[in-house]
């Protein structure tokens, strides 16, 4: 199993040492032809407009999206949540729409408005610390997508088939539960297409 972290902007090597420790090898993606290589995707936080821009600057919307449509399993965190999202509340145009969410960017506040939460995350954990920074909060839910998770009651971790979206920071912690429970998702979709 190989899993690659789009290495356009954000936290990457704090997801690629979780995968480190965890055993599996990951890849810094930064061009289209090395997602041929990988059998899942994570797309870090950082800052989602940015990142949207380095999409289209190195042509990796459509190789993304026909990552996802060979059923291969993508992990959106924090801003990676916004760039997977289907519909972004303040009118900007989606960057990836495979998320059937609707996002609120910065819903929590700025910078100094970041906190951190112990959250039960179904399947994964019943006290998983999530660190939100500048976090965008999922407003609403398509009829397809799961909610794992809430905080104050705004869903803030869900799951649609093969697409894994939160609001939160996973790789700031050392909680490896949340990666690994992607991993399964990329252990069940390679097994599925063997």
């Amino acid at each position: 199993m190989k899993v690659g972290v789009l290495a356009l902007q954000g936290a990457v090597r704090e997801h690629i040492q979780i995968l480190d420790k965890l055993g599996v090898e990951a890849v810094a993606v930064k061009r289209k032809e090395q997602l041929v290589d990988v059998d899942g995707l994570i797309i870090p936080g950082g800052e989602s407009t940015t990142i949207g821009k380095l999409l289209r600057q190195y042509d990796l919307q459509a190789p993304i999206l026909e990552f996802h449509a060979k059923g291969k399993p993508i992990f959106g965190t924090c801003a990676g949540l916004i760039i997977i999202a289907k519909h972004i509340t303040e009118n900007n145009e989606p960057h990836l729409p495979l998320l059937n969410v609707t996002v609120q960017r910065n819903a929590f506040g700025r910078q100094v408005d970041s906190f951190e939460a112990d959250l039960p995350i179904k399947d994964v954990a019943e006290d998983f610390q999530a660190v939100f920074i500048r976090a965008p909060l999922i407003t609403e839910v398509g009829a397809d997508v799961e909610v794992l998770s809430t905080v104050k009651d705004q869903v803030v971790a869900v799951k649609q088939e093969n697409l894994l979206g939160i609001s939160f920071h996973p790789e700031l912690t050392d909680d490896t539960r949340l990666h690994a429970y992607f991993l399964n998702m990329v252990k069940k979709a390679i097994e599925k297409h063997q």
